[in-house]
């Protein structure tokens, strides 16, 4: 059976990692560095999404703009445009979304709540265990220990 957001979450995958729109950059990077993580949420105080802040954003809006990472507050270099994925999603449907969105982070999202994040590497991890457990079914299966022994 496919996992699905929720699922992943519930197993561990996902954690929820947040700044509030005046810590800075360097704030965010240290805490990405710290946690081995590529993204990080802007949250408000009361935890409402305002947008995420990436690896991509610190090569293109800060180091490719030439800005200081100490007096740059998140808010004026995170993405705006935030794709979110509901907790009843499957992989695949996560999987497809990252594709056609050409991003690696999406926040798992129950309405208006951030319920945590999920990586591609974390969907990968998940297809992988999938893929592993038919393959291990059909293993079972074409070898016979469904049932009893058969043959000499």
């Amino acid at each position: 059976m496919p996992n699905t957001m929720r699922s992943l979450l519930r197993e561990g995958s996902g954690g929820l990692q947040a700044l509030g729109p005046d810590s800075s950059v360097a704030d965010a990077v240290s805490l990405m560095n710290r946690r081995n993580i590529g993204a990080v949420l802007v949250m408000t105080p009361d935890e409402a999404l305002l947008g995420i802040f990436t690896e991509r954003d610190v090569l293109r809006r800060v180091l490719g703009q030439r800005l200081d990472p100490e007096e740059t507050p998140l808010e004026s270099v995170m993405t705006r445009e935030v794709f979110w994925i509901s907790p009843a999603a499957s992989t695949d449907q996560a999987l497809a979304l990252v594709a056609q969105c050409n991003v690696r982070h999406l926040p798992v999202m129950d309405e208006q709540r951030v319920l945590g994040m999920i990586s591609v590497r974390d969907l990968s991890t998940a297809v992988v265990r999938e893929r592993d457990m038919e393959v291990a079914a059909l293993t079972s299966y074409l070898h016979g220990s469904y049932g009893g022994h058969v043959g000499g």
